[in-house]
């Protein structure tokens, strides 16, 4: 008896010995100890199953490795998963079934069996098998999910509005709020112990300023309704924000036409700009685009444009509330050199990537004039 003490108080040094400080130990299972109950005093350890980093299998009921009950969920491609609560459950239950799935999903791992009596995963020396015994060795094996997190990382959960009192007994377990739409709330867990790669919410709004010049060099223009610009008589280029899944050129086509009425085709982006904590403490970028028109007449928009009117570009730029303003004069230099003939901006050229479509912006004519 005082040689496994020995031993033990032996293995409890070995763990706290500050040069074995990459052995972390995550969360346990609910009870403690459930993770022991497969260990015998058998030399063989059966291997875990392997779970796929890229695999969208969806998994639900019980565990296949533990038995254990777990909430159904889809992998994503970076080791997290993702479940959608969609039917009411009580908040304890809930509560319950997350610190069950959290355990689980900790000790789930890809390795393969291991004699602990002939190798050791720890690539400790063969002295610490004769050292601590077998029985030791054995502990080690079962230890090990601990020692080496390779099981899930990110746990999301995605709440849709009629069940939102869950989200407390998710907190209460260690989530966090990641981002929210109408519909619904989602809530992030991270499970390794050393810091997470939990990318952040969407961190920029989009927005566009149009610049439409016909071939008199007017230049369209609107005076708003509402915004920081009303009643000061200031006449600016239509601006407005690209929406969810739309492409810059169509959100500037889309937005003259909403508040001008007037047709355009998209010509190319001139300039951008960033600018942080703008809209609701995020970061901004707004795109200076230049479009051609393809009607003249204007119908303004009744809800958010006071007036729209075709202006002489020269009138334009001439405005006190251009030339006070750097951003502005610079803008409208950048304009004229592009109506000119002096300038050129950025065209979208359709592009695929390995999983998706897109557009690339780029100097058409610069590149292709070097081929």
């Amino acid at each position: 008896m005082s040689c496994r003490l020995a031993k033990s108080y032996g293995f409890i040094r070995l763990l706290m010995n500050p040069r074995l400080r990459f052995l972390h130990f995550p969360r346990f299972p609910a009870d403690g100890f459930s993770a022991f109950r497969s260990c015998s005093t058998a030399t063989r350890i059966r291997s875990m199953s392997a779970s796929s980093s890229s695999s969208t299998n969806l998994m639900a009921g019980e565990d296949a490795n533990s038995g254990v009950t777990v909430l159904p969920v889809v992998e994503d491609k970076y080791g997290g998963v993702m479940t959608e609560i969609s039917h009411p459950m009580d908040p304890s239950a809930f509560s319950a079934l997350l610190q069950s799935s959290l355990s689980t999903w900790t000790i789930q791992l890809g390795w393969q069996s291991v004699d602990v009596t002939r190798k050791c995963e720890f690539n400790f020396s063969t002295a610490l098998t004769i050292a601590l015994g077998t029985e030791l060795m054995c502990m080690i094996a079962c230890l090990r999910p601990f020692l080496y997190t390779q099981g899930k990382k990110g746990v999301w959960i995605k709440l849709p509005r009629q069940l939102i009192g869950l989200a407390e007994a998710a907190v209460k377990e260690g989530f966090w709020f990641h981002h929210a739409e109408k519909d619904f709330l989602m809530l992030v867990y991270w499970i390794p112990v050393e810091g997470d790669t939990i990318p952040s919410n969407a961190s920029h709004r989009v927005g566009i300023g149009a610049f439409v010049i016909n071939h008199r060099k007017e230049v369209l223009v609107v005076q708003e309704k509402t915004g920081r610009f009303q009643g000061q008589g200031i006449w600016k280029f239509p601006t407005g924000v690209v929406n969810e899944g739309e492409y810059i050129h169509d959100g500037s086509v889309r937005e003259v036409k909403e508040e001008t009425g007037v047709d355009t085709e998209f010509v190319q982006v001139l300039a951008f700009r960033q600018t942080h904590k703008a809209f609701f403490e995020k970061s901004d970028l707004f795109f200076v685009c230049m479009l051609k028109p393809l009607s003249l007449e204007i119908n303004a928009q009744e809800t958010e444009i006071e007036a729209a009117q075709w202006m002489p570009w020269e009138e334009y730029t001439k405005q006190p509330f251009v030339q006070n303003h750097e951003l502005l004069r610079y803008m409208t230099a950048i304009c004229s050199a592009k109506a000119n003939g002096d300038y050129e901006g950025f065209t979208p050229l359709r592009v695929s990537a390995p999983d998706q479509q897109g557009n690339l912006y780029f100097n058409t004519r610069d590149l292709h004039s070097r081929h």
